[in-house]
């Protein structure tokens, strides 16, 4: 029987694993944590990240490699900083042949690298694909309306893994511009953090407005200079993204700037949890230099994280940018 495996129990993973049984599917849900899998395994329930949702029989929770041999579709809902060690914890198990599905949205620190690239290099012969939107976990566990984009190098594969996940509830969009898709989710969370901060300062709803607007304009100069197409950009995993996330307290983004916006340290911000926006912007600001691309929101993001400038000084040097044509 075919079966999709999802790597991360957390509250994302959980909620995409009860997506794929709502659409019919067997499912095995890996958690790198023994005592996790056994804790959801005899609760039948995420009660600290999806509380209330019941994980239904087609739900088998696991820590064992060996139980992912039976799959023939991967969802990879680890953050993006911990998909490399995963995934080459997880290469044997994986069959030939099957697609890995990144869900998590940023550049690997370090090497700069896109979540397909890391999936290439850990798994080969493993096509890389990406789903990526705007998506609470909270709302997709809930079983509230969600659109999203399934992206993967080829049109059918992604296609096919698309009709694979969609319910009623759960709208599931594909293309083949994987790298639209993938830049469109890692680019928002660093944009987000300069909206939290914003917030923070109470700059006023027209900053915000301003800020989202211009955030979008970097966003789409550093994805067309990427091979990204204008109109992935512009849709579910680029502006619909953008929007839910530089708009909202629930998107961890939003509120590490937020609490930066309020004077937290990074590491006060952070609160002891990865927040991906700050692991992607330093690779992010390299990545543009590279291509020449001006993002200057990003550049002020990276620089008040890596200790550069404080919160003020970024203000003000943004502020302080010369007159230009808008577009």
């Amino acid at each position: 029987m075919a079966r999709i495996g999802v790597l991360g129990a957390g509250a994302w993973g959980t909620a995409l694993a009860l997506v794929a049984a709502r659409a019919g599917e067997e499912v095995t849900l890996w958690s790198r944590s023994a005592a996790w899998a056994a804790r959801l395994h005899g609760a039948r329930e995420n009660a600290r990240d999806l509380p209330g949702v019941a994980l239904p029989p087609t739900i088998a929770v696991t820590a064992d490699p060996e139980a992912l041999r039976g799959t023939d579709l991967i969802l990879a809902v680890v953050p993006a900083q911990a998909l490399r060690d995963t995934l080459t914890t997880l290469d044997a198990a994986i069959r030939p042949g099957t697609p890995v599905v990144v869900c998590a949205k940023g550049l690997e620190r370090g090497s700069g690298a896109s979540m397909a690239e890391v999936v290439r290099a850990c798994c080969p012969g493993r096509p890389p694909a990406a789903l990526s939107g705007p998506s609470f976990a909270a709302d997709v566990g809930a079983g509230l309306p969600t659109a999203v984009t399934l992206a993967a190098d080829s049109l059918a594969v992604a296609a096919t893994i698309a009709r694979r996940l969609a319910t009623p509830s759960f709208r599931v969009y594909h293309t083949d511009d994987l790298a639209g898709v993938e830049i469109g989710g890692a680019a928002k969370n660093v944009l987000a953090i300069a909206c939290g901060i914003a917030a923070g300062r109470a700059l006023g709803a027209s900053a915000q407005a301003a800020l989202m607007a211009r955030a979008f304009a970097e966003l789409s100069r550093f994805g067309q200079a990427s091979g990204a197409r204008p109109e992935t950009l512009m849709g579910l995993s680029g502006l619909g993204d953008l929007v839910l996330t530089c708009g909202s307290a629930q998107s961890r983004n939003f509120a590490f700037g937020l609490a930066l916006g309020q004077d937290a340290t990074p590491e006060a911000a952070a609160g002891g949890r990865l927040v991906e926006g700050a692991a992607t912007a330093p690779a992010l600001r390299a990545a543009a230099g590279r291509l020449g691309v001006a993002m200057p929101i990003v550049e002020r993001v990276a620089a008040v994280l890596a200790g550069e400038s404080s919160v003020d000084d970024a203000i003000e040097a943004l502020l302080a940018r010369p007159p230009r044509a808008e577009h």
